[in-house]
């Protein structure tokens, strides 16, 4: 075996590991600190909060009597509350029975129907909330674009002749005025309506003064980020990476990229692709995927990947925290919405169900996120913990849903569901849970 030959490659995994379990680990802390810290406030003990499951690595017990400890197996975590069986929070009844009135109040079975509630509620609650401090950060520290749209940097890319300067206000390209950046009903058609070459003609403001200058096509066919599973991704393709030809057709805007690939039904393409001053040569073929619409639905098209960008990076102005929370939540929301409706399509056939990833897709990604940087990472972060915190409120027994739901029945009904009822209806969401973490892993080792 060639051992050398294999250490990249083991590198990679290892790479694509330690993401996932930091990325997995924090979403799952803050989950279960929701359960331990609301628990708590609402009078219910918690005995055990534990990062982790299997043999224990590392404990220490705080004031309150809760035992804080990181386990071996890093893929979860768990809050048992005094009177729990188990870590899933199955009640011991007869340990309960023999408590105190007051002992019982500590307990989840003992505390009152709101207790209970607040506290199964708190951890997609957090998930939520992380999420949204998570975008809100990232959102702040990115900035948002200035109005009107001005260079704050140019991007390196294999044009000669530029004349524009960093700090140009821009007010016209090749004749046709810029309108403002965040409106894409009105950017996209300014960016359609100008001619696909290399050079074009710039009006800026340039310290107080219109000038003329020489400025590259704004949309480049230039590598602004890549997704983590595409076929750019798995080529090595990088970020920054501007596709000069296609099967030896040359092409200046990002467009031009699009209807190519969009057109090849699937075929290999053969890409120019500079890259730091220096010509490569890459092969891939696009894949098909289903995309969510603005409007609703999804669209199926070929892709390789690659996302695109201005041929400058804007100039940005502090967006302040109210702002970015706002923008963080509405983000979240979209989140939810594309899962719904992603999940709905699958249900009904609309879209392939290779859609739907188990735990090595997800990993795959986060070491994919990881590899393009620690905004990337942290963003994808909120991503999943969205992700979590939606699949967590599914009412489906084992699940903080199905939790719920009970809880539910309970306020209506005036009295919980039976101890057998709850036993079979565990089970069947158990193995519910289990048949479609199988069906993602299926997913993950045989779809294309």
């Amino acid at each position: 075996m060639d051992i050398i030959g294999f250490l990249p490659q083991f590198g990679s995994i290892f790479m694509t590991l330690l993401a996932f379990v930091v990325a997995l680990s924090a979403i799952v802390a803050v989950h279960e600190y929701g359960h331990y810290i609301v628990g708590r406030w609402s009078g219910i003990k918690a005995e055990v909060f534990s990062l982790g499951f299997g043999p224990v690595l590392w404990a220490r017990r705080d004031r309150h009597g809760t035992q804080w400890q990181v386990a071996l197996l890093p893929f979860g975590g768990y809050v048992k509350f005094k009177g729990d069986a188990d870590a899933a929070s199955a009640q011991s009844a007869d340990s309960v029975r023999e408590m105190s009135p007051q002992e019982r109040r500590e307990t989840m079975a003992g505390a009152p129907l709101w207790a209970r509630t607040a506290t199964v509620a708190a951890g997609p609650v957090f998930n939520f909330v992380l999420s949204i401090l998570i975008f809100a950060a990232v959102m702040m520290a990115q900035g948002k674009v200035s109005e009107p749209l001005a260079v704050g940097s140019l991007n390196p890319l294999p044009v000669e002749g530029i004349t524009l300067e960093e700090g140009d206000e821009l007010i016209t390209v090749a004749g046709v005025d810029v309108p403002q950046f965040g409106e894409s009903d009105q950017f996209d058609p300014f960016i359609d309506q100008l001619p696909a070459e290399p050079l074009l003609d710039y009006r800026v403001l340039r310290d107080g003064r219109e000038v003329s200058a020489m400025g590259p096509y704004p949309m480049p066919p230039m590598v602004a980020q890549l997704a983590p599973q595409s076929a750019a991704y798995d080529i090595n393709m990088r970020a920054g990476d501007v596709i000069t030809a296609v099967d030896g057709t040359a092409i200046h805007s990002f467009s031009e990229l699009k209807d190519i690939v969009e057109g090849s039904e699937g075929r290999a393409l053969e890409l120019k692709v500079w890259r730091d001053g220096e010509m490569l040569d890459f092969v891939l073929a696009p894949r098909r995927m289903d995309e969510p619409q603005s409007e609703g639905g999804f669209q199926s098209q070929w892709r390789i990947g690659i996302a695109g960008g201005l041929a400058f990076e804007p100039a940005t102005e502090r967006l302040g925290p109210l702002e970015a929370v706002t923008r963080g939540t509405v983000q979240v929301g979209r989140i939810i919405e594309g899962s719904f409706s992603g999940l709905y399509h699958m249900v009904t056939g609309a879209i392939s169900s290779c859609n739907m990833s188990g735990p090595i897709g997800i990993a795959e990604v986060s070491g994919a996120m990881a590899s393009q940087g620690a905004q990337n990472f942290i963003w994808f972060i909120a991503v999943l913990s969205t992700a979590v915190g939606l699949l967590n409120l599914f009412p489906i027994p084992v699940l903080d849903g199905g939790h719920l739901a009970f809880y539910a029945y309970e306020a209506v009904s005036g009295k919980p569901p039976s101890e057998t009822a709850l036993r079979v209806m565990m089970t069947v969401g158990l193995v519910f849970v289990l048949s479609l973490m199988g069906f993602a892993l299926f997913n993950d080792l045989f779809c294309p």
